[in-house]
């Protein structure tokens, strides 16, 4: 009798460990995983923060080597040459320009021409990199309230990598057995928020309100074309819920998500450009500027531009000079 008790104390002793062992592991992974993404996103802040020093170093040593073309109390260079009033001698009349020949421009004045026609060209092109944070932030507000779910959390554990690649290739099917709610209003919405992050980062988009246009309906492809990779990277990407939440291991790994949300976002932006000309601008001129309609109006009337207005610290009711 009392070897057995010895060796059933021994059994229960074993056991205590291994499931001890057991727990300080999956609490490691867990820690692990949690530093994994914290590091990436402290580098990506560097880096970002590091192009924009770059940036503005540049800018302010192109401000400070910009030639000045005014000296003392004297008027402006002119492109054009002074007409001379004296009596034209032969050696004058040879240097002379004819009335066909090329004016003289002083060599200072193109350099301030060229570095002018450089900045509107620059002005003009497409914000890149405000853009990839602007929706990275909206991807970190994403998942971020994905860990608030206990599904979520829960399916944390196990190989990352491994998981990642099974969750992928699980994809199936169209019904992800999602409320309709989900699928065809919350991710429609999604795609247009990505929509409206490329909208506002592009100068040659920014100041259009609907109309039949070309550049209005360019300008709006454009944007489908930035939603539709970015919710693809949110479904099934690198940081996405096939390799944080593994939601292809539980059969939701569907293609509804993948086509609904930047059609159906799409569908909404121009949604939105229709009301904010056509209803929210009227609403505005009947109430005579009234402060607190114009917010109310604007802001949820337009809730996926208003979202996207706070990416870019903004106030939800911003609008910008070209609709407004």
């Amino acid at each position: 009798m009392l070897l057995r008790v010895t060796h059933q104390g021994e059994d229960s002793t074993s056991e205590a460990i291994m499931l001890r062992t057991h727990l300080v592991g999956s609490k490691w992974i867990r820690a692990k995983r949690f530093l994994l993404c914290a590091v990436l996103i402290a580098l990506v802040a560097l880096v970002a923060a590091a192009q924009d020093n770059c940036s503005e170093n540049k800018k302010d040593q192109g401000s400070e080597s910009t030639p000045s073309i005014t000296i003392g109390s004297r008027a402006p260079w002119s492109l054009q040459p002074k007409r001379l009033t004296r009596r034209p001698t032969p050696f004058i009349t040879f240097l002379e320009s004819s009335a066909t020949s090329t004016p003289l421009i002083p060599h200072r004045e193109y350099n301030v021409v060229d570095q002018a026609g450089e900045k509107l060209a620059a002005d003009q092109s497409f914000h890149w990199l405000t853009a990839i944070k602007q929706s990275l932030l909206f991807l970190g507000v994403q998942h971020g309230y994905a860990m608030t779910q206990p599904k979520t959390r829960r399916d944390l554990k196990g190989p990352f990598f491994k998981d990642y690649v099974r969750s992928v290739k699980s994809l199936h099917g169209w019904d992800d057995g999602g409320r309709f709610f989900t699928n065809y209003v919350a991710h429609p919405m999604q795609g247009s928020l990505f929509g409206f992050i490329q909208i506002q980062n592009d100068p040659k988009g920014i100041n259009l309100s609907f109309d039949n246009s070309s550049a209005y309906w360019r300008s709006r492809l454009k944007a489908l074309a930035w939603s539709a990779a970015w919710s693809t990277q949110f479904e099934i990407g690198p940081v996405s819920q096939a390799s944080i939440g593994n939601v292809g291991l539980h059969g939701k790994q569907t293609y509804v998500d993948l086509v609904v949300t930047p059609i159906g976002g799409f569908g909404w932006i121009v949604l939105e450009d229709f009301v904010d000309k056509n209803i929210i601008q009227m609403i505005e001129r009947r109430s005579s500027g009234n402060f607190y309609i114009k917010i109310a109006s604007r802001t949820f009337l337009n809730p996926s531009r208003s979202a996207a207005n706070l990416l870019r610290f903004k106030k939800p009711w911003h609008r910008d000079s070209g609709l407004r």
